[in-house]
């Protein structure tokens, strides 16, 4: 999932439009890009902060609830997974060993609730966005939603890609 040049033209075109509005809507490219470098340099993960928030100088994210690493590890396999098969369509359910099905499902009942925000730490640079873990959420498909994954499993590279991205 986290290699720009293998989604299809729809998912890079939602990605663009989405991360340029994203940055725009927080003081620019530049100030996003710094949240996500601020993201990457929390250890062991970012979603496992205590204080369900990490800060740039420019930029806030907060969520409303830890993260576990069991949960975390989950979404990495997740993810592994994906990227090994090369799948265009995510529906995580689509795993044929059972016991991995019932901590996909654990997993997406956990994660449901969790919102992002996003804001810029100095009003006058925009009003913000937030998003959710899933893209959809229902009981034979669950997707990530393709933002939750690039801001935080992606690397900064994918993130230049998106916002770089012309449509052909």
């Amino acid at each position: 999932m986290c290699n720009f040049n293998n989604q299809d033209e729809q998912t890079k075109e939602f990605l663009h439009l989405f991360l340029t509005k994203a940055a725009q809507s927080v003081g620019g490219v530049n100030y996003l890009l710094a949240l996500i470098e601020a993201m990457r340099a929390k250890k062991p993960h970012p979603l496992m902060q205590k204080n369900c928030q990490i800060a740039s100088n420019n930029t806030i994210i907060k969520w409303n609830k830890v993260v576990f690493k069991d949960k975390v590890d989950l979404i990495q396999n997740i993810l592994v997974a994906h990227r090994e098969a090369q799948e265009k369509d995510f529906n995580i359910l689509s795993e044929a060993n059972t016991k991995t099905k019932k901590n996909i499902i654990n997993m997406a009942r956990a994660l449901a609730p969790l919102k992002f925000i996003i804001t810029p730490q100095n009003p006058n640079d925009g009003e913000g966005f937030s998003f959710t873990v899933f893209d959809t959420l229902e009981d034979d498909t669950i997707k990530f939603n393709p933002i939750f994954i690039a801001l935080f499993f992606c690397s900064s590279e994918f993130t230049k890609k998106a916002i770089k991205y012309k449509s052909a």
